[in-house]
Parts: C-alpha cells; structure tokens; sequence
C-alpha cells in the first residue's frame, strides 16, 4: 500500500459533558496538528498516490471550516462532544467528501483510504481511518 501525508494545523475552543473530562468541561482552547494520509495499493497513471498541492488545498479548506471557531455554537456538533476522536473523524468525513466531488482531482477516485491524526500535543494524539 502506498500513503501519502499532508499536514496543517487548527485552533478551536469547546467545552465537554461528562464527569470524566474534567476541568476541560469548561470552555477551552485546543491547537491541532492535524495530519491526512491518503492510501492506495498502485500508484496512479502519473505514478503518484495523490496531487500532494490539491490535497494540501483542500486539508486547507478543510480545517478553515472549523479553525477559530467556538465548536459548542456549531450546529454540525449539536449535543456532540467535540473530542480529538470526533475530529479526527469529521476531518476525514469532509476529506472524502472532497474527494467524492473530483476536488483532488480525478487521479483521487482510485484513493482506497485515508487517515486524519489530530495530534494535541507532542505525547497525545487520536486518529481515524476510513475507506473511500
């Protein structure tokens, strides 16, 4: 299997519900260095995974829907705990659906996964992987 990787990075403030949580039930900032992975068994036509420019664009664009926001007021996360781990997979979600709609390119319609690492620190980060 061949990856590719980019990276970028967003800024949010949210709160959790739950006892486990903590202090962080309380409003808060968080800084993620957010890594997308994108798999094939064979390289493309080009000999490539996938447009490293359009893939980096559009982690971008990603990320900018969600970066400097308060996530507790966004609708999309309503009565959701925005965890690492929800993140992780929302960032995924919105990347397929990128790549469903040919905005990487028609070379990423032959892309079997990816991956989004959401790293909150330099010890601690979560990961989601799913099939395209």
């Amino acid at each position: 299997m061949f990856s590719v990787t980019v990276r970028d990075h967003m800024m949010v403030a949210h709160s959790f519900r739950g006892e486990v949580f903590g202090p962080a039930q309380r409003l808060h900032g968080a800084t993620f260095v957010v890594d997308a992975t994108f798999r094939r068994p064979d390289l493309d036509a080009d000999g490539i995974v996938v447009d490293i420019g359009l893939a980096t664009e559009q982690l971008k664009a990603v990320l900018g829907g969600l970066t400097y926001r308060n996530l507790d007021d966004e609708p999309a996360f309503a009565g959701v705990n925005t965890t690492t781990e929800v993140l992780a997979r929302t960032v995924a979600d919105r990347l397929a659906e990128a790549i469903h709609a040919g905005r990487l390119g028609e070379g990423a319609r032959g892309l079997a996964g990816i991956t989004v690492t959401l790293h909150e620190s330099h010890v601690a980060w979560a990961s989601y992987e799913r099939a395209l």
